[in-house]
């Protein structure tokens, strides 16, 4: 929560800063030629259903290839069909030489049947060709395809499920599916699981979405193995990046008139400007990029080769000429192409001076590599999660001397005067959310267990070791875990509620992050709000509707596992925050890591300590240096204008939350107690008494009658 040292802003409050251990393990290869996350992979390649959570640069794209050549020699798969999301993304699946660093057999795939290349797009005037090209490839014996999403989804319309029985199907970018039922990729997968013919490979750096649905059902997704590689483990194990910075800049007025407070022309940037539909948006996006390069100095020309805009810096900033890549001008589709080949273009790809900055709009995101990005700059909000990490994802990509990343959202400070506040309001939330969620991103796991439970094995409990009665909290580095004892901690039961504690309490958060009436409250509205409100109604709410097959007691476990990772994280982050500049210079470790120890170690840990704790408050705290005093105390007004009488589904959970209580205090909580959530709680079953007394009023023989 300390400031940033770019000289360009000093105003920039980044909501997490991180510092890498660098000790070079994810760049390592082994015998097979094989990376860290490649060989966790391999390991569970005889699985028929696998899912690979693992962030942008880790080596999605090769570990698939290892997986499928192995399915297609040694498990009997006929074929291989490679589902990308768009037709740039194919390219991470051209041919490799995978013998040359000793694994078994190579990647090629004949260019009549990388359909990422073919002409046409993937409207349905190109569909028909590409669709009769995937049953001609299910007719031949060639071994490998490579398609996008949507031709997938024509040709599987077309062809029926049953047409790929035997051969594998891996789903790149798999945060596209959804289990919405007018998500049609969605849909067909759940036939292929159903049928059980085909195996199915699913990747992907972000397995949530934006808008906050599941991208499977609960009984689908139990069938998946799944392989997790950790952003955490990723990071620590580069060679050369030291740190990343994460925040949000507000502006008022025009964005162009504030963007070189936070574009800094000394780095590689890649600029993403909003939406010609957003409120940040001039209506002109080809003027805003003119602008952004007259910002930026005088233009030279336009490199003959590359497209590219050579442009010089004022003589009191160097006076050197800067290549900026504009993926903007749609204009022309020839010019466009020119310089997409040109960022793409092989030979450049260790030449950190073959461009500078790229303004992009809509391009330039998932699946973009460029190692050499510094900085990524996005201007307007982003309702969408899964973007913005991909989004940081261009930026986190290691490369010779580059020993810093930032991601930065330039965003419209709400103006509460405007009769747009409360759209204004609602996008500030989602800034704020895309931070929180990053934080839990970037955060190492976290192995929960109650009181005394014992030491785990491989976990570093300090000079002293473990302790037994003491408060403990044990860290493996190499898997990027965290061992902490919680009292009163309940444990999960079932294997599935074992699985969801150990591998989506992420997207467990995400929902809880994504949710606006937990946001309002909690960021704006505090006075009013108690935490338990948020900790145990909210969350108690998310998670069963999320997980509606387990039991009370796993429903509770998967909550409170929840609650614990995203406060002891923020509470981790005020520690931080509190141990001022040199706390982020200790050494081993995140800094943000550093902050569970000490937060752990100041308190005696228990379950009931951690759902009193506000998961919003250090965000709150960096919103309250970021935002002018005068708006902000503006916004809380308006939220806690919006306060409503306790709802029907509110009341009833808080007359659960009631029932335990009674059970263990042996009495129920009293309407005038000093506690302020015994109070709530008492509140909460009277307006449920008020409900049930309407209910049955409006049942009785003329009870629906005005008198």
């Amino acid at each position: 929560m300390t400031a940033t040292d770019n000289p360009t802003n000093q105003y920039t409050v980044p909501s997490v800063s991180i510092a890498t251990h660098r000790s070079g393990a994810s760049s390592k290869t082994n015998g097979l030629g094989m990376r860290p996350m490649q060989e966790r992979a391999y390991a569970k390649r005889g699985e028929q259903y696998l899912l690979i959570k693992s962030p942008p640069a880790s080596g999605k794209s090769r570990a698939l290839m290892f997986i499928a050549l192995d399915k297609l020699h040694n498990q009997g798969l006929k074929q291989a069909i490679i589902v990308v999301p768009e037709r740039a993304i194919g390219g991470s699946f051209s041919d490799e030489p995978l013998s040359q660093s000793g694994f078994f057999w190579d990647w090629v795939v004949k260019p009549q049947w990388n359909l990422c290349n073919a002409p046409g797009a993937d409207e349905i005037r190109f569909a028909r060709s590409k669709v009769r090209a995937v049953g001609d490839f299910l007719a031949s014996d060639d071994p490998l395809l490579i398609c996008t999403h949507a031709t997938f989804r024509f040709a599987v319309d077309d062809l029926g499920v049953e047409a790929f029985d035997g051969r594998l199907i891996a789903v790149d970018e798999f945060h596209h599916i959804s289990s919405h039922p007018d998500n049609r990729l969605g849909s067909q997968l759940g036939q292929f699981m159903a049928r059980d013919q085909a195996h199915i490979v699913a990747m992907t750096g972000s397995y949530f979405r934006g808008d906050a649905a599941a991208v499977l059902a609960p009984p689908d997704e139990a069938r998946f193995e799944t392989v997790t590689y950790t952003y955490y483990e990723q990071l620590n194990g580069y060679q050369y990046l030291k740190s990343l910075d994460i925040g949000y800049f507000f502006y008022t007025g025009r964005y162009l008139d504030a963007i070189m407070k936070v574009l800094d022309p000394s780095l590689k940037t890649i600029v993403h400007i909003p939406n010609v539909n957003s409120r940040e948006s001039l209506k002109d996006k080809h003027k805003e990029v003119e602008e952004i390069m007259d910002a930026l100095g005088t233009w030279k020309g336009v490199d003959p080769v590359t497209g590219f805009h050579h442009i010089e810096r004022p003589a009191d900033q160097g006076g050197d000429i800067i290549k900026v890549a504009d993926l903007v001008d749609d204009g022309d589709p020839a010019k466009r192409s020119q310089v997409l080949a040109a960022l793409k273009d092989p030979r450049q790809r260790g030449n950190r001076d073959h461009v500078n900055v790229i303004i992009a709009l809509g391009m330039a995101k998932e699946g973009f590599d460029w190692i050499w990005c510094e900085h990524a700059l996005t201007i307007g909000y982003r309702s969408s999660l899964t973007e913005i990490v991909q989004i940081i994802g261009r930026a986190t990509r290691d490369a010779p001397g580059k020993e810093r990343a930032r991601f930065t959202n330039l965003i419209a400070e709400p103006d509460a005067a405007e009769a747009t506040v409360v759209e204004a309001i609602n996008d500030t939330l989602k800034a704020i959310a895309a931070s929180l969620l990053m934080e839990q991103v970037l955060a190492p796991r976290f192995e929960f267990t109650p009181k005394n439970a014992g030491p785990q094995a491989d976990f570093d409990y300090g000079p002293d070791g473990y302790v037994a009665g003491g408060t403990n909290v044990g860290v493996n580095e190499s898997t990027g875990q965290y061992h902490v004892e919680i009292g009163g901690l309940t444990m999960p039961k079932s294997p599935e509620a074992t699985r969801i504690c150990r591998e989506d309490l992420n997207e467990v958060i995400t929902a809880f992050v994504q949710d606006k009436s937990a946001l309002e409250r909690g960021l704006f509205d505090q006075e009013n709000t108690l935490p338990e409100e948020l900790t145990q109604l909210r969350m108690g709410k998310i998670v069963r509707e999320r997980y509606p097959e387990l039991s009370e007691t796993d429903q509770e476990a998967v909550r409170q596992h929840a609650v614990a990772t995203l406060n002891i994280t923020q509470q981790a982050k005020q520690q931080m925050a509190l141990a001022g500049p040199a706390g982020s210079e200790d050494k081993g470790g995140m800094a943000l890591i550093q902050g569970v120890r000490r937060f752990v170690n100041v308190r005696d840990l228990d379950i009931d300590l951690i759902d009193r704790i506000n998961p919003f408050e250090a965000a709150y705290a960096v919103l309250a240096k970021a935002m002018d005093e005068k708006t902000l105390r503006q916004v809380q007004t308006t939220i806690a204008a919006k306060r409503v009488a306790i709802p029907y589904d509110e009341a009833r959970e808080l007359a659960q939350r009631a029932l335990q209580f009674k059970q263990e205090r042996g009495r129920p909580p009293h309407i005038q107690a000093q506690d302020a959530w015994e109070r709530r709680m008492a509140e909460g079953v009277a307006a449920l008494a008020r409900f049930r007394a309407q209910q049955k009023a409006a049942a009785e023989p003329g009870g629906g009658n005005d008198a």
